[in-house]
């Protein structure tokens, strides 16, 4: 049996303009993932969001009781929607994330958040890796520019090559609109 979860990653205030680590393209992605989550919800299927809190003495975002560590309004969690908090990019990493998956009978997971090229990648790699089916949303995910060697990689070619590399085998990698025809 194929039961479904949507698990949606560190969609936070301060990943969006005006916040400590704005990401391109973070607004359109919240769109379309707000989009994933009503049809979630209209299906009555599981949601769960996480919450990255940073505790860390030198974090510069997602610092706890900030407005930026708070999840954004476009996909605010629903009153039987679980949240879990986590401290490192792989939200299985001290979470009971497994464990509540486990408990609701999920087996396959749908992922849509940010940073596409650090907490989706690490969750989803983590995911498959723990024997779910995983589809990634992936315009409902955003990155940022990235540097290298003295060179700009520009957020669009991270975003591209962080998606081809987890379509090669960890996760089926799908738009908001093939998603909700197919589903």
């Amino acid at each position: 049996m194929n039961k479904e979860a949507l698990l949606i990653i560190d969609m936070q205030n301060d990943y969006f303009p005006g916040g400590a680590n704005e990401l391109v393209g973070a607004e359109k992605a919240s769109q379309n993932a707000k989009a994933i989550l009503e049809r979630f919800r209209g299906c009555n299927k599981p949601v769960v969001h996480i919450q990255h809190v940073s505790t860390r003495p030198e974090a510069t975002f997602f610092i706890p009781n900030t407005h930026g560590v708070e999840i954004h309004p476009n996909v605010s969690p629903g009153e039987n929607e679980l949240v879990i908090t986590k401290g490192f990019p792989n939200s299985f990493i001290n979470t009971p994330l497994l464990e509540k998956l486990k408990e609701k009978g999920v087996d396959s997971l749908v992922i849509v958040g940010m940073m596409t090229h650090m907490c989706v990648d690490a969750t989803t790699r983590a995911a498959k890796d723990l024997g779910f089916t995983c589809t990634v949303i992936g315009d409902a995910c955003a990155t940022k520019d990235l540097f290298i060697h003295d060179q700009s990689v520009k957020a669009k070619d991270v975003q591209n090559a962080f998606l081809a590399a987890l379509s090669y085998f960890y996760a089926t990698v799908v738009t908001t609109e093939e998603y909700l025809k197919q589903n």
